[in-house]
């Protein structure tokens, strides 16, 4: 129980040589701080606030003419000045997450090798097997999570080979940003497995290995000794897949082995799941009654579906009347038992029988034969839902529910602007990409997101905090369940189906206590002391291990004020000396206002992570 009441990490995380770490070179730092990190004259000697940074941050990423111009410019800042980063990321977090993820990392991304300026993580290449484990021991800090791709399946934009590496970059900083994970504990990983990108390889700018995508086989050889080398060096790890062309065989080898899930999967299913809970709710179906088309039958549409499938069993159907909830749609129509041709594996689940021998070509005819409560797309088809069939499932429901998710906005099935005008402000709505706020009859209109940011910081963090050994089943559709609770009446008022994405760090302290509480009905977790606590005390427990960049600065400050106290117990000074006097001057507040300190702070505790 003692555990509980100290928080983790309170000392500073410092770089393993004692030389200067990318969190100590801010102007906000007094100058008996910079002398103490052996960063005074290597920045400017003027003390900012944290105001003043962010009107300078503010200004310079104004004056970028391009999203990925400011991308660059952050990833500058995040690379050098980590907690300024992560306070300009705090007090704009609505503005700055599209331009450090989706939808500018797509592009980031295509042009990674030719904009590449300073590493951003670490690289594992199909020629180090046999020998990951020793690279691995190259990465210089502690790490509790980390974000592995392949680059094989970048956000619909195919097989990036190892210029993927911005999924990793930008999913981290969304996990510190939204969860509170230290960013020193996170570890941004790629691997290098070739690529089926032909012009990358021929480009002379690419820096991955110009070499045809490995087997399946070679493949799944070198993610076993991957995933070994990193439990290894880090026995607590929690490990998150991403963006893989094929991402189940990995969650099936590894599920139950490893602490480990796959967001495109799990994350996908459950931020979906919470946002349709909330329109379910809406709605005014009845869950026997909804009839949900979803254009796409890739991994992501049935992941998805299977989540959904999951609500529908809670809500008291069998499982074989969930399924049917369910109409699948692929490149070819309409899935069913009797189409030409053989399945894919993936979608034998809610392939249909009940087509009576007729194949649905089109996703109009399968909207008129279906006569769907909710159409969701997964497809990456951009406009796939066109305004003659936005337009039907307004005369068909009161509130019918559109859920275009694909990701970036270019590939969305349909636009927000596009669904309130076509279902003439009916639709409950809900997309992948963001889209801009809209008056319609003189009401400003929120569109919804569901954007797995909402649930995977979260996920990861209660898996940390709870030292849980395995990411269950459970412990996802858990984070989906908190984050429909975590609606404020005033959202629910106006039909939101997500909290504004404002206040995310306070959602995820909600959907991390659902992660935790089902981690331990699953006894899948090891710090047990946490089952004793109340819910109350649980979100304070994790509030206050979550890395707070505006309060980092008083670990440095108690450093000071612990070493003044030591040279005053060891030298024959008078006990009226104060600390701040037995340093040479006074000492400033994190802020750099110049103002004496006339108490020390206590340590904050809020770097996110356990002992």
């Amino acid at each position: 129980m003692a555990n509980l009441h100290t928080a983790a990490h309170n000392h500073r995380i410092r770089h393993p040589t004692n030389l200067p770490a990318p969190t100590d070179y801010d102007t906000s730092l007094t100058l008996e701080a910079r002398k103490f990190l052996k960063t005074y004259g290597l920045t400017p000697p003027g003390v900012d606030t944290f105001e003043k940074q962010s009107e300078r941050c503010l200004a310079i990423l104004n004056s970028r003419k391009t999203p990925i111009e400011k991308y660059q410019y952050l990833s500058v800042l995040r690379n050098t000045n980590v907690h300024l980063f992560y306070r300009l990321l705090a007090e704009n977090v609505k503005e700055l997450t599209p331009l450090i993820y989706t939808p500018t990392v797509g592009e980031a991304c295509q042009r990674w090798s030719e904009l590449y300026t300073q590493p951003e993580g670490m690289y594992l290449s199909f020629e180090d097997r046999g020998n990951l484990h020793s690279v691995i021991q190259n990465w210089p800090h502690d790490v509790e999570i980390t974000v592995v791709t392949d680059g094989s399946r970048i956000l619909g934009l195919g097989d990036l080979g190892i210029n993927g590496m911005g999924i990793p970059v930008g999913k981290l900083s969304l996990y510190t940003a939204c969860a509170g994970i230290h960013p020193l504990k996170t570890l941004p990983l790629c691997l290098d497995l070739g690529t089926s990108n032909e012009s990358f390889r021929n480009d002379p700018l690419y820096l991955g290995s110009r070499r045809e995508k490995v087997t399946a086989e070679e493949e799944k050889d070198f993610l076993d000794e991957m995933m070994a080398a990193l439990t290894e060096r880090w026995p607590g790890i929690v490990i998150q897949y991403e963006d893989f062309k094929n991402p189940f065989p990995s969650l099936e080898r590894y599920q139950e082995t490893y602490t480990m899930f796959n967001d495109d999967i799990q994350g996908t299913g459950a931020v979906i799941l919470g946002g349709f809970i909330n329109a379910v709710k809406q709605s005014g179906v009845a869950p026997a009654d909804q009839r949900a088309v979803f254009l796409g039958a890739g991994s992501a549409g049935v992941g998805v579906a299977k989540q959904l499938t999951e609500f529908f069993m809670k809500e008291g159907l069998s499982e074989d009347d969930a399924k049917r909830r369910f109409w699948l749609v692929d490149s070819q129509g309409l899935v069913t038992n009797d189409r030409p041709g053989k399945l894919a594996d993936h979608k034998i689940y809610f392939s249909r029988d009940d087509n009576k021998g007729k194949q649905y070509k089109t996703l109009e005819e399968i909207v008129e034969y279906v006569k769907p409560t909710i159409l969701m797309g997964l497809s990456t088809i951009g406009g796939a839902f066109t305004p003659k069939i936005l337009s039907r499932m307004a005369e068909m429901n009161d509130r019918p529910v559109i859920f275009p998710l694909s990701n970036p906005s270019s590939k969305s099935e349909c636009t927000f602007e596009e669904a309130i005008k076509y279902t003439n402000g009916k639709c409950l709505f809900a997309s992948g990409s963001p889209f801009p706020t809209l008056n319609f009859g003189g009401k400003d209109l929120v569109p919804g997101q569901g954007n797995n940011m909402y649930v995977f910081p979260g996920i990861g963090l209660g898996a940390i905090l709870s030292k849980a050994v395995s990411v269950t089943q459970n412990m996802i559709y858990s984070s989906a369940e908190a984050l429909a609770t975590s609606m404020l009446p005033t959202e629910l008022q106006d039909h939101w189906l997500y909290p504004d994405i404002r206040r995310i760090r306070e959602v995820s302290v909600i959907v991390t206590r659902g992660v935790i509480r089902a981690a331990q009905r699953d006894g899948v977790d090891r710090e047990l002391a946490l089952r004793n606590i109340s819910d109350e005390e649980l979100e304070e427990y994790i509030r206050q291990r979550m890395y707070d960049p505006f309060t980092e600065h008083e670990k440095v400050e108690r450093e000071l004020v612990d070493l003044a106290e030591k040279v005053m117990t060891n030298s024959p000074m008078s006990p009226k000396v104060k600390p701040a006097d037995a340093l040479g001057g006074a000492m400033t507040n994190g802020n750099g206002t110049g103002q004496r300190r006339s108490t020390v702070t206590s340590r904050p505790g809020t770097s996110g992570g356990r002992k």
